[in-house]
């Protein structure tokens, strides 16, 4: 368990593409968001849930925070969260990265470094990435100038994964898929049903969901 990294699933995307909020998009039977959560909860972190106030998310056992309704930036998420954190790093990832595994988001955690994330060809994922309490300040001026994401957290001198380090976890372009639309939530379907019976990703259930509102 690492007590001092919380998992920050990020589900405030309008989900335009697919036709709806991403959570709730159905992939093998359950709704998108519940496999990142079952992968934050196998690496022993503490879950949370960044949504805008409209989201429409399913009931969830974990806390859910509110970010902020605007801007409709990426940053929102995480700020909110590590706000959230009190102090903590996060490990941010995406509602809608079916496929990242626990082993991965432990070794974000366990890293020492304020800023770490998968950079596969020299591109950032800036959606899974481990960010220090130290950053805070930084991210909050970007946020409140609506910078670009990347660019930011180019800005802060992130340690990059190659994709031969993120091949110890996997393969890099399945850990990384993002269901974005329709398509490629038909292909992340197809994937799934070639995944290995057991796979470490629990239904997740829930009859109580906390909403906590940061502005």
């Amino acid at each position: 368990m690492s007590d001092a990294v919380v998992g920050a699933v990020l589900a405030g995307g309008l989900g335009s593409r697919l036709g709806g909020d991403k959570a709730l998009a159905e992939l093998g039977g359950e709704q998108l968001i519940a496999r990142p959560l079952a992968a934050v909860a196998a690496a022993g972190l503490e879950a949370i849930v960044l949504a805008k106030p409209a989201t429409e998310l399913p009931l969830l056992d974990h806390r859910v925070v509110r970010e902020a309704a605007q801007p409709q930036h990426p940053l929102c998420g995480i700020v909110a969260a590590l706000r959230e954190a009190g102090g903590c790093a996060i490990v941010a990832v995406a509602c809608d990265m079916p496929f990242v595994t626990p082993r991965l988001l432990a070794a974000l955690a366990e890293a020492r470094e304020p800023l770490v994330m998968p950079a596969p060809g020299g591109r950032g994922h800036p959606l899974l990435a481990r960010y220090g309490p130290e950053l805070l300040p930084e991210l909050e001026s970007a946020l409140a100038r609506e910078e670009p994401l990347r660019r930011t957290v180019e800005s802060l001198s992130p340690r990059h994964l190659g994709e031969p380090e993120l091949a110890r976890f996997g393969d890099p372009e399945r850990l990384l898929f993002n269901v974005n639309d329709e398509d490629d939530l038909a292909r992340a379907a197809h994937m799934l049903e070639a995944e290995p019976s057991g796979a470490p990703f629990a239904r997740i259930a829930g009859k109580r969901r906390t909403d906590r509102e940061v502005g």
